[in-house]
């Protein structure tokens, strides 16, 4: 290696790891494509330049997972150290760990399914280049708008099998449909049926947890209007997993629109040995306690301050069930 590669490398390490440019930020940055970033910071790794350090003093975040995984019988909690980071780099820092994680759940032969939202998507900005073998990708709920994209689960199954060079599904069908009677036509389609028939044989899935009244990707994507939102608030709904909607204390909330999404249902996705829930934010709390409650993950990838929150929730809760 001669210095001017020496010396492109370390300003490549600083933008990605002291001031936490995305490879993606840093490729348009240098006129590049993405996958010659990821492979530059490898390179980084294996001349010795970068230095993987792990300081077991944040016990605390150790405890906090350990916590969580007691707490709610879980097989295993990430919980994304974030003290002091504004919102975009919070993003940043889950998106990065989240996909480090998931990259080590993939096995070779694993069939994964994937569902929608903002954590997954940057996951999957996050996610290196490492080939897997036998691998498919298969997305777990319909979705089509112009709005953001890269958010659906196409995209994102798309985008994921690319940087492990494996195959994946297209699922082309709305994630929710106007009538029972038209979901029905939907899901009957040879090609609408054959995908959601692989989603039922996934060994993994890895689904985002939104919430229907705040930031919600459903809304901004037309699905949900103000008289579905009303209705749904009224019914004390908190959250939602492949666009169904989940009430406050974890069962399937009782609309309608629940029973026209085109996608794998929530029973359905218990079966599944491995389901990753990823949210992460404050207003997140009361989905992803919903969604513990209803058992329908049994992994999860959240931040510091909201995996603090649902502990102390948790705690509330299960003090007044003692003082009933």
């Amino acid at each position: 290696m001669n210095i001017e590669e020496r010396k492109n490398l370390v300003r490549v390490c600083k933008m990605y790891y002291y001031e936490s440019w995305t490879q993606e930020k840093i490729a348009e940055k240098l006129g590049v494509s993405r996958p010659v970033i990821s492979k530059m910071l490898q390179r980084a790794k294996d001349e010795g330049i970068i230095e993987i350090v792990i300081h077991d003093d944040d016990r605390e975040i150790s405890n906090l997972e350990k916590e969580l995984e007691q707490a709610f019988h879980l097989k295993q909690v990430l919980v994304v150290p974030t003290k002091d980071l504004n919102k975009e780099l919070v993003s940043s820092a889950v998106g990065r760990a989240a996909a480090q994680f998931v990259q080590r759940l993939i096995k070779n032969g694993d069939r994964v399914g994937v569902s929608w939202g903002n954590t997954l998507y940057q996951m999957v900005r996050e996610f290196p280049l490492e080939k897997k073998e036998n691998v498919k990708i298969i997305p777990l709920v319909g979705g089509t708008g112009n709005y953001r994209n890269e958010m659906h689960s196409n995209q994102i199954a798309y985008e994921l099998s690319k940087k492990m060079g494996v195959s994946c599904e297209s699922l082309y069908a709305p994630a929710v449909v106007e009538t029972e009677e038209l979901r029905e036509q939907i899901v009957g389609m040879a090609n609408i049926a054959a995908v959601l028939r692989e989603a039922e044989q996934i060994d993994l899935a890895l689904v985002g947890i939104g919430n229907p009244f705040s930031m919600s990707t459903m809304e901004r994507s037309g699905y949900l209007n103000e008289q579905a939102l009303s209705e749904l608030k009224a019914m004390n709904t908190v959250a939602d997993i492949n666009s169904v909607f989940i009430a406050r204390d974890g069962s399937i909330a009782k609309h309608a629109i629940n029973r026209k999404v085109i996608g794998l249902g929530l029973e359905q996705l218990k079966k599944a040995k491995t389901v990753v829930g990823m949210a992460f934010g404050l207003h997140k709390i009361e989905c992803i306690l919903a969604s513990l409650r209803g058992k329908y993950i049994n992994m999860l990838i959240t931040d510091e301050s909201t995996a603090r929150r649902i502990l102390d929730c948790q705690l509330v809760s299960n003090n007044q069930q003692i003082h009933k």
